[in-house]
């Protein structure tokens, strides 16, 4: 088909009305003229066609069990899913596009450089319009009272584990706790002994992702972009290598699994599951999850994560890759 020219491609913007775009899987190729919409292919009669991957965000298939980068959807109800997507990019729309086009670009640098990419774009959505809308209606209720010691570091000979501890806050990655996880991981890289690592979580689950209380109280952007980056518990997890084990259990969200993916060697209990919630916050994920964890399962499939905030079962976490195995004993 004939694209549009660059004119008319302003419309498939945030700014031109038109964040989203649904359109066929087997025909759709993304014109020259740059667009910023969110591209979603649809395959409804499941025929898994030949198509170019690269050419879209997301791509759904009424197929079952369909090998990456499809999405299997429900067929039963398929054009009411694809609709909840459409709304989730209409209602945010400057997050749903930076988070495609942050992914997009993520997907052909080293991790470091994506990390940097993502937390530029992170830092520029705390700044807008709709973070700050969702910050107005959420209601953060009573603030938990912080852990003496966030993390704790238990070492036996070459072997350490990390424990984020803070179970009455189900270990909400607070800034103290990032900080304290960062440098345990440091510490561990600096060591000529080259110990082994295995991080897990206390009480009920692992980490429900960033602690909500905390959001937006930055009041320095660039200088909280420049100590995100800094501080990236994904980029020492990764440098790690396969040394590092992350193990996880109940509710994976946000950080939680945003930083676990950075790990080589990834287990999880049966009882997990795993979901970024961020685009309905007005904001991308912000500790590593458009790199760390579209290296793991495809930006395709991640995207899909961010516009449905859906939560993924242990199952269907382990067949996308998301984890390596289920973790015994627990």
């Amino acid at each position: 088909m004939t694209g549009p020219d660059h004119l008319d491609a302003d419309r498939l913007s945030a700014p031109g009305g038109n964040p989203v775009l649904v359109t066929d899987a087997a025909t759709w190729r993304r014109p020259e003229a740059p667009i910023q919409a969110v591209v979603i292919g649809v395959d409804r009669d499941g025929a898994l066609p030949a198509t170019m991957a690269d050419d879209f965000d997301v791509l759904l298939t009424a197929a079952p069990d369909a090998t990456r980068p499809w999405v299997s959807l429900d067929a039963s109800n398929f054009d009411a899913q694809v609709g909840r997507l459409t709304d989730a990019a209409k209602a945010n729309p400057q997050a749903a596009t930076i988070a495609a086009a942050t992914l997009r670009l993520n997907s052909t640098l080293p991790l470091a450089d994506a990390l940097t990419v993502e937390s530029l774009a992170y830092s520029a959505l705390l700044g807008g319009t709709e973070f700050a809308r969702w910050r107005e209606a959420a209601s953060r209720g009573s603030v938990s009272e912080a852990p003496a010691v966030p993390v704790l570091v238990a070492r036996d000979g070459d072997s350490i584990v990390l424990t984020l501890n803070d179970p009455a806050n189900r270990n909400a990655m607070s800034a103290a706790m990032r900080d304290a996880l960062y440098e345990a991981l440091a510490n561990t890289l600096d060591d000529p002994t080259r110990p082994t690592v295995r991080i897990d979580g206390a009480g009920r689950c692992f980490s429900t992702g960033g602690d909500l209380s905390e959001f937006g109280t930055a009041h320095d952007l660039a200088e909280a972009h420049l100590v995100r980056t800094l501080h990236s518990c994904a980029r020492a997890l990764d440098a790690l290598g396969d040394r590092a084990t992350v193990c996880m259990h109940g509710a994976c969200v946000g950080s939680g699994i945003e930083v676990a993916a950075a790990a080589h060697r990834r287990v999880a209990a049966a009882d997990s599951w795993f979901q970024l919630p961020e685009l309905a916050m007005g904001l991308i994920p912000g500790a590593g999850g458009t790199a760390t964890v579209a290296r793991v399962i495809g930006r395709h499939r991640t995207m899909w994560m961010l516009l449905s905030g859906r939560r993924v079962g242990a199952a269907q976490a382990l067949d996308w890759g998301l984890f390596h195995a289920v973790e015994s004993g627990r």
